[in-house]
Protein backbone atom coordinates (compact mmCIF):
# COMPACT_ATOMS: atom_id res chain seq x y z
CA UNK A 1 0.00 0.00 0.00
CA UNK A 2 1.67 3.47 -0.53
CA UNK A 3 0.74 5.70 1.73
CA UNK A 4 2.03 8.58 -0.30
CA UNK A 5 -0.93 8.31 -2.64
CA UNK A 6 -2.93 9.08 0.73
CA UNK A 7 -4.78 12.95 0.51
CA UNK A 8 -5.71 13.91 4.01
CA UNK A 9 -7.07 17.30 2.56
CA UNK A 10 -9.92 17.21 0.33
CA UNK A 11 -9.03 18.49 -3.52
CA UNK A 12 -12.52 19.30 -4.78
CA UNK A 13 -15.25 21.31 -3.48
CA UNK A 14 -18.60 19.64 -1.96
CA UNK A 15 -21.82 20.66 -4.01
CA UNK A 16 -24.38 22.39 -2.26
CA UNK A 17 -27.41 20.33 -0.93
CA UNK A 18 -31.10 21.25 -0.29
CA UNK A 19 -32.49 21.85 2.94
CA UNK A 20 -33.49 18.97 4.45
CA UNK A 21 -37.84 19.21 4.30
CA UNK A 22 -39.40 20.07 7.44
CA UNK A 23 -36.46 22.46 8.58
CA UNK A 24 -36.39 26.34 8.73
CA UNK A 25 -39.47 28.73 7.64
CA UNK A 26 -42.24 29.27 9.65
CA UNK A 27 -43.87 25.90 10.70
CA UNK A 28 -39.65 24.87 11.74
CA UNK A 29 -40.06 27.37 13.99
CA UNK A 30 -43.48 27.47 15.90
CA UNK A 31 -42.59 23.50 16.61
CA UNK A 32 -39.15 24.45 17.75
CA UNK A 33 -40.47 27.54 19.92
CA UNK A 34 -44.11 27.34 21.01
CA UNK A 35 -44.26 23.29 20.85
CA UNK A 36 -40.70 21.34 21.29
CA UNK A 37 -42.52 19.64 24.34
CA UNK A 38 -46.02 18.82 26.23
CA UNK A 39 -45.26 21.61 29.27
CA UNK A 40 -44.41 24.24 25.94
CA UNK A 41 -47.81 23.16 23.79
CA UNK A 42 -49.80 23.32 26.98
CA UNK A 43 -48.17 26.92 28.10
CA UNK A 44 -48.79 27.92 24.29
CA UNK A 45 -52.13 27.00 24.15
CA UNK A 46 -53.05 28.61 27.94
CA UNK A 47 -51.44 31.72 26.47
CA UNK A 48 -53.49 31.94 23.36
CA UNK A 49 -56.31 31.07 25.20
CA UNK A 50 -55.52 34.09 27.68
CA UNK A 51 -54.68 36.44 25.13
CA UNK A 52 -57.92 35.76 22.93
CA UNK A 53 -60.03 36.00 26.23
CA UNK A 54 -57.87 39.74 27.11
CA UNK A 55 -59.18 40.35 22.97
CA UNK A 56 -62.75 39.40 23.00
CA UNK A 57 -63.36 41.47 26.79
CA UNK A 58 -61.05 44.84 25.55
CA UNK A 59 -61.79 45.00 22.15
CA UNK A 60 -65.48 45.81 22.36
CA UNK A 61 -65.04 48.55 25.09
CA UNK A 62 -61.68 50.10 23.14
CA UNK A 63 -63.77 49.91 19.56
CA UNK A 64 -67.11 51.47 20.96
CA UNK A 65 -64.96 55.38 22.19
CA UNK A 66 -66.57 58.19 22.41
CA UNK A 67 -64.10 61.52 22.02
CA UNK A 68 -66.60 63.96 21.75
CA UNK A 69 -67.80 64.46 24.81
CA UNK A 70 -67.91 67.27 27.66
CA UNK A 71 -68.87 64.83 30.48
CA UNK A 72 -69.10 61.32 32.15
CA UNK A 73 -72.49 61.78 31.73
CA UNK A 74 -72.65 62.64 27.74
CA UNK A 75 -70.39 59.66 27.23
CA UNK A 76 -73.21 57.63 28.57
CA UNK A 77 -75.99 58.83 26.44
CA UNK A 78 -73.69 58.83 23.48
CA UNK A 79 -73.03 55.34 24.43
CA UNK A 80 -76.74 54.35 25.46
CA UNK A 81 -75.67 51.95 27.80
CA UNK A 82 -73.44 49.69 25.43
CA UNK A 83 -69.83 49.11 26.82
CA UNK A 84 -67.47 52.02 25.81
CA UNK A 85 -64.14 53.95 26.92
CA UNK A 86 -64.70 57.41 27.09
CA UNK A 87 -61.64 59.02 26.45
CA UNK A 88 -63.29 62.82 25.75
CA UNK A 89 -61.93 63.27 29.37
CA UNK A 90 -57.75 63.15 27.64
CA UNK A 91 -59.41 64.97 24.77
CA UNK A 92 -60.87 67.34 27.17
CA UNK A 93 -57.90 67.22 29.92
CA UNK A 94 -54.67 66.56 28.25
CA UNK A 95 -52.84 69.87 28.19
CA UNK A 96 -53.55 69.71 32.39
CA UNK A 97 -51.78 66.16 32.49
CA UNK A 98 -49.16 67.25 30.21
CA UNK A 99 -48.61 70.69 31.64
CA UNK A 100 -50.48 70.69 35.38
CA UNK A 101 -51.49 74.38 36.10
CA UNK A 102 -48.38 75.75 33.86
CA UNK A 103 -50.28 78.92 32.38
CA UNK A 104 -51.70 78.23 28.76
CA UNK A 105 -49.86 81.20 26.89
CA UNK A 106 -46.83 80.06 27.55
CA UNK A 107 -46.85 76.27 27.04
CA UNK A 108 -44.24 77.06 24.36
CA UNK A 109 -41.29 77.55 26.93
CA UNK A 110 -41.53 73.86 28.45
CA UNK A 111 -42.34 72.72 24.59
CA UNK A 112 -39.20 74.34 23.76
CA UNK A 113 -37.08 73.01 26.58
CA UNK A 114 -37.94 69.79 26.14
CA UNK A 115 -37.60 69.46 22.11
CA UNK A 116 -34.06 71.03 23.11
CA UNK A 117 -33.80 68.29 25.80
CA UNK A 118 -33.13 65.59 22.68
CA UNK A 119 -30.76 68.14 21.56
CA UNK A 120 -28.47 68.54 24.17
CA UNK A 121 -29.09 64.98 24.37
CA UNK A 122 -27.93 63.82 21.06
CA UNK A 123 -23.86 64.66 21.30
CA UNK A 124 -24.07 62.35 24.26
CA UNK A 125 -26.37 59.72 23.34
CA UNK A 126 -25.09 58.95 19.71
CA UNK A 127 -21.30 58.99 18.12
CA UNK A 128 -20.93 60.66 15.09
CA UNK A 129 -21.67 64.43 15.97
CA UNK A 130 -19.05 67.11 16.41
CA UNK A 131 -17.82 67.29 19.71
CA UNK A 132 -18.55 71.11 19.75
CA UNK A 133 -22.41 70.47 20.33
CA UNK A 134 -21.14 69.58 24.13
CA UNK A 135 -20.79 72.69 24.45
CA UNK A 136 -24.78 72.89 24.57
CA UNK A 137 -25.47 69.78 26.59
CA UNK A 138 -23.42 71.78 29.26
CA UNK A 139 -25.61 75.07 28.60
CA UNK A 140 -28.74 73.23 28.36
CA UNK A 141 -29.81 72.78 31.88
CA UNK A 142 -29.52 76.34 32.65
CA UNK A 143 -31.65 77.35 29.64
CA UNK A 144 -33.89 74.89 30.38
CA UNK A 145 -34.60 76.23 33.93
CA UNK A 146 -34.98 79.79 32.65
CA UNK A 147 -37.38 78.51 30.44
CA UNK A 148 -39.82 76.75 32.93
CA UNK A 149 -39.17 79.18 35.50
CA UNK A 150 -38.77 82.27 33.74
CA UNK A 151 -37.14 85.45 35.52
CA UNK A 152 -34.00 86.70 34.36
CA UNK A 153 -31.26 84.84 32.20
CA UNK A 154 -28.90 85.85 34.55
CA UNK A 155 -29.46 83.73 37.52
CA UNK A 156 -28.43 80.76 35.59
CA UNK A 157 -25.13 82.57 33.97
CA UNK A 158 -24.22 83.16 37.49
CA UNK A 159 -24.69 79.77 38.67
CA UNK A 160 -22.38 78.72 35.76
CA UNK A 161 -19.68 81.22 36.95
CA UNK A 162 -19.86 79.76 40.19
CA UNK A 163 -18.71 76.36 38.51
CA UNK A 164 -15.84 78.44 36.50
CA UNK A 165 -14.79 79.86 40.01
CA UNK A 166 -14.60 76.45 41.33
CA UNK A 167 -13.03 74.99 38.58
CA UNK A 168 -10.29 77.72 38.36
CA UNK A 169 -9.76 77.43 42.15
CA UNK A 170 -9.42 73.71 42.05
CA UNK A 171 -6.84 74.18 39.32
CA UNK A 172 -4.69 76.96 41.12
CA UNK A 173 -4.64 74.64 44.14
CA UNK A 174 -3.70 71.65 42.19
CA UNK A 175 -0.76 73.72 40.13
CA UNK A 176 0.44 74.94 43.58
CA UNK A 177 0.60 72.08 45.38
CA UNK A 178 -1.93 73.23 47.85
CA UNK A 179 -4.07 70.70 49.31
CA UNK A 180 -7.78 70.39 49.96
CA UNK A 181 -8.35 71.29 46.71
CA UNK A 182 -11.81 70.24 46.63
CA UNK A 183 -12.23 71.72 49.71
CA UNK A 184 -11.23 75.28 48.03
CA UNK A 185 -13.17 74.98 44.98
CA UNK A 186 -16.59 73.56 46.91
CA UNK A 187 -16.09 76.71 49.35
CA UNK A 188 -15.53 78.74 46.76
CA UNK A 189 -18.00 78.01 44.49
CA UNK A 190 -20.55 78.59 47.65
CA UNK A 191 -19.55 81.35 48.65
CA UNK A 192 -20.02 83.12 45.07
CA UNK A 193 -23.49 81.20 44.86
CA UNK A 194 -24.76 83.08 48.40
CA UNK A 195 -22.90 86.26 48.49
CA UNK A 196 -21.87 87.22 44.83
CA UNK A 197 -24.98 85.67 42.70
CA UNK A 198 -27.84 87.91 44.20
CA UNK A 199 -25.83 91.30 43.71
CA UNK A 200 -24.73 90.09 40.38
CA UNK A 201 -27.98 89.37 39.29
CA UNK A 202 -29.54 92.21 40.39
CA UNK A 203 -26.92 94.95 38.73
CA UNK A 204 -26.96 92.92 35.46
CA UNK A 205 -30.63 92.97 35.48
CA UNK A 206 -31.16 96.01 35.62
CA UNK A 207 -28.07 96.93 33.25
CA UNK A 208 -29.66 94.62 30.46
CA UNK A 209 -32.62 93.17 31.52
CA UNK A 210 -33.29 89.56 29.73
CA UNK A 211 -36.54 88.38 30.88
CA UNK A 212 -39.33 86.00 31.27
CA UNK A 213 -42.54 85.83 33.02
CA UNK A 214 -41.76 84.32 36.05
CA UNK A 215 -43.91 80.86 36.72
CA UNK A 216 -44.02 79.52 40.48
CA UNK A 217 -43.69 76.32 40.68
CA UNK A 218 -46.76 75.37 41.93
CA UNK A 219 -48.08 75.77 38.52
CA UNK A 220 -46.12 72.97 37.53
CA UNK A 221 -47.45 69.14 37.44
CA UNK A 222 -47.99 66.80 35.26
CA UNK A 223 -45.74 65.03 33.38
CA UNK A 224 -43.53 68.47 32.90
CA UNK A 225 -42.97 67.95 36.72
CA UNK A 226 -42.36 64.37 36.47
CA UNK A 227 -39.63 64.75 33.61
CA UNK A 228 -38.15 67.62 35.19
CA UNK A 229 -37.61 65.70 38.48
CA UNK A 230 -36.27 62.49 36.57
CA UNK A 231 -34.14 64.00 34.03
CA UNK A 232 -32.53 65.89 36.92
CA UNK A 233 -32.15 62.79 39.05
CA UNK A 234 -30.94 60.64 35.81
CA UNK A 235 -28.64 63.33 34.88
CA UNK A 236 -27.15 64.04 38.42
CA UNK A 237 -27.41 60.73 40.25
CA UNK A 238 -24.52 59.23 37.79
CA UNK A 239 -21.86 61.40 38.18
CA UNK A 240 -22.21 60.85 41.93
CA UNK A 241 -22.59 57.45 42.10
CA UNK A 242 -19.43 56.57 39.76
CA UNK A 243 -18.15 58.83 43.13
CA UNK A 244 -19.76 57.02 45.59
CA UNK A 245 -18.44 53.81 44.01
CA UNK A 246 -14.96 54.74 43.43
CA UNK A 247 -15.08 55.95 47.16
CA UNK A 248 -16.18 53.13 48.59
CA UNK A 249 -13.32 50.96 46.80
CA UNK A 250 -11.05 53.66 48.05
CA UNK A 251 -7.68 52.96 49.83
CA UNK A 252 -8.44 55.81 52.03
CA UNK A 253 -10.12 54.95 54.80
CA UNK A 254 -12.42 57.82 55.77
CA UNK A 255 -13.50 58.08 52.25
CA UNK A 256 -14.25 54.63 52.40
CA UNK A 257 -16.14 55.08 55.41
CA UNK A 258 -18.19 58.27 54.09
CA UNK A 259 -19.21 56.52 51.08
CA UNK A 260 -20.20 53.27 52.97
CA UNK A 261 -22.18 55.43 55.71
CA UNK A 262 -23.84 57.37 52.91
CA UNK A 263 -25.23 54.43 50.22
CA UNK A 264 -25.70 52.09 53.75
CA UNK A 265 -28.16 55.28 55.46
CA UNK A 266 -30.08 55.93 51.89
CA UNK A 267 -30.67 52.03 50.97
CA UNK A 268 -32.13 51.51 54.35
CA UNK A 269 -34.42 54.80 54.36
CA UNK A 270 -37.72 54.48 51.84
CA UNK A 271 -37.37 57.29 49.43
CA UNK A 272 -41.25 58.44 50.64
CA UNK A 273 -39.69 59.42 53.76
CA UNK A 274 -36.80 61.34 52.03
CA UNK A 275 -39.70 63.46 50.48
CA UNK A 276 -41.65 63.78 53.50
CA UNK A 277 -38.22 65.01 54.47
CA UNK A 278 -37.30 67.52 51.52
CA UNK A 279 -41.47 68.55 51.79
CA UNK A 280 -41.48 69.52 55.71
CA UNK A 281 -38.10 68.87 57.96
CA UNK A 282 -35.21 70.59 55.89
CA UNK A 283 -36.28 74.20 56.06
CA UNK A 284 -36.00 73.87 60.00
CA UNK A 285 -32.31 73.18 59.63
CA UNK A 286 -31.93 76.10 57.07
CA UNK A 287 -31.49 80.15 57.77
CA UNK A 288 -34.71 81.48 59.09
CA UNK A 289 -36.26 83.24 56.01
CA UNK A 290 -34.36 81.37 53.83
CA UNK A 291 -36.51 80.19 50.75
CA UNK A 292 -35.68 77.06 49.15
CA UNK A 293 -37.55 75.82 46.56
CA UNK A 294 -39.52 72.96 46.91
CA UNK A 295 -39.03 70.76 43.44
CA UNK A 296 -35.21 71.67 43.71
CA UNK A 297 -35.79 69.55 47.29
CA UNK A 298 -37.16 66.71 45.92
CA UNK A 299 -34.57 66.38 42.98
CA UNK A 300 -31.98 67.27 45.75
CA UNK A 301 -33.52 64.38 47.95
CA UNK A 302 -34.29 62.00 44.66
CA UNK A 303 -30.43 62.60 43.28
CA UNK A 304 -28.99 61.11 46.47
CA UNK A 305 -31.65 58.41 46.81
CA UNK A 306 -30.49 57.49 43.48
CA UNK A 307 -26.98 57.71 43.59
CA UNK A 308 -26.72 55.33 46.49
CA UNK A 309 -28.21 52.05 43.81
CA UNK A 310 -26.32 53.63 41.56
CA UNK A 311 -23.05 53.18 43.05
CA UNK A 312 -23.91 49.49 43.99
CA UNK A 313 -24.31 49.33 40.21
CA UNK A 314 -21.05 50.51 39.35
CA UNK A 315 -19.55 48.47 42.00
CA UNK A 316 -20.71 45.38 40.47
CA UNK A 317 -19.12 46.49 37.33
CA UNK A 318 -16.22 47.32 38.92
CA UNK A 319 -15.42 44.45 41.04
CA UNK A 320 -16.15 42.31 37.68
CA UNK A 321 -13.31 43.46 35.97
CA UNK A 322 -10.35 41.06 35.89
CA UNK A 323 -7.17 42.25 38.51
CA UNK A 324 -4.92 42.01 35.20
CA UNK A 325 -6.75 45.46 34.02
CA UNK A 326 -5.76 47.53 36.79
CA UNK A 327 -2.19 46.06 36.02
CA UNK A 328 -2.31 46.46 32.96
CA UNK A 329 -2.79 50.51 33.29
CA UNK A 330 -0.60 50.14 36.47
CA UNK A 331 2.25 49.12 33.99
CA UNK A 332 1.55 51.79 31.51
CA UNK A 333 2.47 54.09 33.81
CA UNK A 334 -1.33 55.96 34.19
CA UNK A 335 -1.92 58.08 38.07
CA UNK A 336 -5.13 56.54 39.55
CA UNK A 337 -7.82 58.72 37.62
CA UNK A 338 -5.94 58.58 34.09
CA UNK A 339 -6.52 54.73 35.00
CA UNK A 340 -10.14 55.23 35.89
CA UNK A 341 -10.99 57.56 33.21
CA UNK A 342 -9.04 55.35 30.03
CA UNK A 343 -9.23 51.94 31.12
CA UNK A 344 -11.35 50.71 34.53
CA UNK A 345 -14.48 53.11 34.49
CA UNK A 346 -15.57 53.04 30.23
CA UNK A 347 -15.02 48.77 31.10
CA UNK A 348 -16.87 49.20 34.18
CA UNK A 349 -20.02 50.96 32.85
CA UNK A 350 -20.16 48.84 29.60
CA UNK A 351 -20.51 45.73 32.04
CA UNK A 352 -23.48 47.72 34.03
CA UNK A 353 -25.21 49.50 31.17
CA UNK A 354 -28.65 46.95 31.74
CA UNK A 355 -28.31 47.67 35.47
CA UNK A 356 -27.42 51.30 35.09
CA UNK A 357 -30.65 51.63 32.79
CA UNK A 358 -32.93 49.64 35.33
CA UNK A 359 -32.08 52.25 38.02
CA UNK A 360 -33.08 55.20 35.45
CA UNK A 361 -36.35 53.45 34.12
CA UNK A 362 -37.34 52.79 38.29
CA UNK A 363 -36.21 56.25 39.33
CA UNK A 364 -38.27 57.99 36.27
CA UNK A 365 -41.58 56.16 37.56
CA UNK A 366 -40.63 56.95 41.18
CA UNK A 367 -41.61 60.48 40.48
CA UNK A 368 -44.96 59.25 41.29
CA UNK A 369 -44.06 59.60 44.69
CA UNK A 370 -44.37 63.26 44.89
CA UNK A 371 -48.22 63.15 44.78
CA UNK A 372 -47.69 62.38 48.48
CA UNK A 373 -46.12 65.74 49.12
CA UNK A 374 -48.56 67.28 47.81
CA UNK A 375 -47.01 68.16 43.94
CA UNK A 376 -49.21 67.69 40.92
CA UNK A 377 -47.71 64.62 39.18
CA UNK A 378 -50.28 62.38 36.63
CA UNK A 379 -51.28 60.59 39.52
CA UNK A 380 -52.63 63.63 41.31
CA UNK A 381 -54.13 65.27 38.35
CA UNK A 382 -56.11 62.49 37.66
CA UNK A 383 -57.36 62.32 41.62
CA UNK A 384 -57.85 65.78 40.76
CA UNK A 385 -59.92 65.19 37.31
CA UNK A 386 -61.82 62.72 38.58
CA UNK A 387 -62.40 64.86 41.47
CA UNK A 388 -64.79 67.11 38.68
CA UNK A 389 -68.10 67.00 38.48
CA UNK A 390 -67.95 66.63 35.19
CA UNK A 391 -66.10 63.44 35.29
CA UNK A 392 -66.64 61.84 38.51
CA UNK A 393 -66.61 58.21 37.92
CA UNK A 394 -64.02 58.09 34.97
CA UNK A 395 -61.05 55.68 35.88
CA UNK A 396 -59.70 53.36 33.31
CA UNK A 397 -59.40 55.55 30.74
CA UNK A 398 -57.19 58.27 33.02
CA UNK A 399 -54.87 55.72 33.92
CA UNK A 400 -53.99 54.01 30.48
CA UNK A 401 -53.54 57.15 29.30
CA UNK A 402 -51.20 58.15 31.74
CA UNK A 403 -49.69 54.37 31.66
CA UNK A 404 -48.46 54.62 28.29
CA UNK A 405 -46.91 57.73 28.19
CA UNK A 406 -44.79 56.62 30.88
CA UNK A 407 -44.39 53.11 28.86
CA UNK A 408 -43.55 55.57 26.26
CA UNK A 409 -40.28 57.02 27.67
CA UNK A 410 -39.09 53.71 29.84
CA UNK A 411 -39.37 51.63 26.52
CA UNK A 412 -36.65 54.02 25.06
CA UNK A 413 -34.64 53.80 27.54
CA UNK A 414 -34.85 49.92 27.37
CA UNK A 415 -34.20 49.81 23.60
CA UNK A 416 -31.73 52.59 23.96
CA UNK A 417 -29.50 50.66 26.56
CA UNK A 418 -29.96 47.40 23.93
CA UNK A 419 -28.31 49.92 21.06
CA UNK A 420 -25.46 50.62 23.30
CA UNK A 421 -24.59 47.30 24.29
CA UNK A 422 -24.67 46.03 20.41
CA UNK A 423 -22.45 48.73 19.85
CA UNK A 424 -20.21 48.54 22.72
CA UNK A 425 -20.20 44.61 21.81
CA UNK A 426 -16.33 43.31 21.13
CA UNK A 427 -16.83 39.60 21.88
CA UNK A 428 -18.38 39.22 18.62
CA UNK A 429 -15.02 40.11 16.84
CA UNK A 430 -13.19 37.62 18.86
CA UNK A 431 -16.84 34.95 17.27
CA UNK A 432 -15.72 36.27 13.63
CA UNK A 433 -11.96 35.61 14.12
CA UNK A 434 -12.89 32.34 15.36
Amino acid sequence: MNMHNISWVRQDIVAPSPRPPGQGGVMDWVRKNLFNGWVSSLLTVASVMAIAWGVMAIAPWLGNSVWHAGSLSECRQILDGAPGACWGVIRDRWTQLLFGFYPTALYWRPMLAFVLLFAALAPILFRGLPQRALWFSAVYPGLAFWLIWGGSLWLPVSIYLGFAVATGLFSIAVRSGVGLAATAAIVGAALWWLYATPALVEIATDTAPILLVPVTSRELGGFLLSIVIGVSGIALSLPLGILLALGRRSGLPLIRMLSVTFIEFIRGVPLITLLFTASLLLNYFLPPGTSFDLILRVVIMVTLFASAYMAEVIRGGLAALPRGQYEAAGALGLDYWKAQRLVILPQALKISIPGIVNSFIGLFKDTTLVMFIGLLDPIALAAAIRANTNWQGIYWELFIFIGAVFFVFCFGMSRYSQYLEQRLRTDHRWEECA
